[in-house]
């Protein structure tokens, strides 16, 4: 049987609602500044929830302190039936003693399986963090867990503490953890590496270490830890702005190699100082991950040339079983030569149907964007292709060529360009894809 939901925006009309009734329940109070007061009216209405076995809880922005944090937390332990819990508290004050004083209370529900807790700018350092650890490890049943943490200042020492009690949540199958611009190193990121590595039943995890310092020794050593997570399939990881260098994306993809199991990788490595070298270790090391069917890579903002995208696309069309990529390779300094070599190795992906190059801010000529047509032409399974091909120095002789070539992908039926502005002769060149007869769905985009 399917349980109503309600939903309140008002804390009155929750407040004057029939509490006891309530099972599965939405509260939206984002930036309604309802302070530590509201707060506490709040706990005490929703310690009267009995029966309440689904609750989201949003309280974004509302000058909420430590105590009232603690004090929602008692609450809701109360509420012995929760299996579901959205906790969103974004942008408050709660700091150390209201992280852990939250998640102290929480676990005397006993029936959590499902937990999201959004904690992200709220003052929490080392202490607040390895207590919100403590305290979930003992949520015994918890088996999906999103936590965010975004934007405190819990360091080294606050996500080693968070790892070593994490690794006690042993029925954890799907973990979510964002840790950006918390002033991580190397060994927070090989230390939240070691811990996740024990949990042996992992099969979806997302990690987000984004604008951090963890280098390429942090990078390396997170990686050779999550190789032990044998189960995991699905993997996300996002070590932008980390400094990891060509050192730590070899590392890092010697170490994805022996996850044997991977089937959905992303992973971000924007303006990581990422050159040749470091490009060619990555995915030759990837190519054994010989299951992976879904691929996004992230490599915009570095220094990668013709040298490194060739490489890159050469190890790629080893992995034959890939059927969707995303490829970011925007503001690197790739021209024509290497864009036709990617193109010619992704041909060789004979089960790739899905495509995305953003190539934006690179050095593509007129002669490039006519050798990578020419060798998508040869993607005959190609069924949705993205190319994003702005500020880069094609003219309307590129495009026309590149649309002759696209002519011949057999099963072409989604098609999204974006090129810059071409003057008079946009018209034109939009009437020629338009005659690609097979095309379903097209759009064309020009920048100034």
């Amino acid at each position: 049987m399917i349980q109503q939901i309600k939903s309140y925006e008002e804390l009155e009309e929750f407040l004057n609602s029939s509490l006891q009734s309530h099972k599965v329940l939405h509260i939206y109070l984002q930036n309604n500044q309802i302070g530590d007061e509201g707060a506490s009216g709040l706990g005490f209405a929703l310690a009267k929830c009995i029966n309440l076995s689904n609750l989201s809880l949003f309280l974004n922005g509302n000058q909420i302190g430590n105590e009232s944090a603690s004090g929602l937390g008692s609450a809701l332990a109360k509420c012995n039936n929760l299996i579901n819990l959205t906790l969103d508290f974004y942008g408050n004050q709660i700091g150390d003693e209201g992280a852990s004083g939250l998640c102290s209370a929480l676990v005397q529900c006993t029936n959590l399986s499902n937990l999201k807790l959004f904690l992200s700018n709220n003052q929490i350092g080392a202490m607040g963090a390895s207590g919100l650890g403590s305290a979930l490890a003992k949520c015994i049943n918890l088996s999906n867990l999103t936590l965010c943490l975004s934007g405190n200042q819990i360091g080294d020492e606050g996500i080693s503490g968070l790892g070593c009690a994490l690794e006690n949540c042993i029925n954890l199958s799907n973990l979510t953890l964002f840790l950006s611009g918390n002033q991580i190193g190397a060994m927070g990121a090989s230390g939240i590496g070691s811990a996740l590595a024990n949990c042996n039943n992992l099969s979806n995890l997302t990690l987000d270490l984004s604008g951090n310092q963890i280098g390429a020794i942090g990078a390396s050593g997170l990686c050779s830890a999550l190789e032990k997570c044998i189960n995991i399939s699905n993997l996300k990881l996002y070590l932008q702005k980390n400094q990891i260098g060509d050192e730590g994306a070899s590392g890092l993809g010697y170490a994805l190699a022996k996850c044997i199991n991977l089937s959905n990788l992303t992973l971000y490595l924007r303006n990581d100082q990422i050159g040749d070298e470091g490009a060619s270790g990555l995915v030759s090391a990837l190519v054994k991950c010989t299951n992976l069917s879904n691929l996004t890579l992230g490599l915009d903002g570095n220094q990668i040339g013709d040298e490194g995208v060739s490489c890159l696309g050469s190890g790629l069309a080893k992995c034959i079983y890939l059927s969707n990529l995303t490829l970011d390779l925007s503001g690197n300094q790739i021209g024509a030569m290497g864009i036709s070599v990617l193109g010619s190795a992704l041909a060789k992906c004979i089960n790739l149907s899905n495509l995305t190059l953003y190539l934006r801010q690179d050095q593509i000529s007129d002669e490039g964007a006519s050798g990578l047509g020419s060798t998508l032409a040869k993607c005959i399974n190609l069924s949705n292709l993205t190319l994003d091909l702005s500020d880069n120095q094609i003219g309307y002789e590129g495009a026309s060529d590149l649309c002759f070539c696209l002519a011949n992908c057999i099963n072409l039926s989604n098609l999204t360009l974006y090129y810059d502005s071409f003057s008079n002769y946009e018209s034109y060149v939009k009437s020629k894809y338009l005659k690609l007869k097979r095309l379903v769905i097209f759009e064309i985009r020009f920048y100034e």
